[in-house]
């Protein structure tokens, strides 16, 4: 694992909401806007941005923590910035804190949680029966 990040550091990423992240269940749109779920995959999306320059060629990360404190909606055709900050890393555990925002206007935040494993490891737990 490299050691190239410290607490405090942050990463973002940038979104426009797609027709395709609105809120819908069984062909049903619910709400006209951004879902909590697809909310959840650019939150992920986000802190996995650090994972990705810490890992070595045998390691992966691997999802462990994912709160979202949804607030307000972000609509179709609205850029969310997603800023992730490392709030604690131990050892091969990287935990951050996030914020989503429309401008002035927050979406969401909350924190993420990931791992860093060798991919054998994953491997032998993923196909443990």
């Amino acid at each position: 694992m490299k050691d190239v990040f410290r607490v405090g550091d942050v990463l973002e990423y940038r979104r426009v909401v797609e027709p395709n992240d609105v809120a819908i269940f069984q062909d049903r749109v619910i709400h006209p806007v951004c879902a909590t779920f697809a909310l959840a995959r650019d939150i992920e999306w986000t802190s996995r941005q650090f994972i990705l320059q810490m890992c070595d060629a045998d390691e992966e990360g691997i999802g462990t923590l994912l709160t979202i404190d949804h607030r307000n909606p972000a609509f179709v055709g609205e850029e969310i910035v997603f800023t992730a900050r490392i709030h604690e890393l131990l050892s091969n555990q990287l935990v951050c804190t996030y914020k989503a925002t429309v401008g002035d206007r927050l979406i969401a935040s909350g924190k993420t949680g990931q791992r860093i494993l060798k991919r054998e490891r994953i491997n032998k737990v993923f196909t443990q029966k």
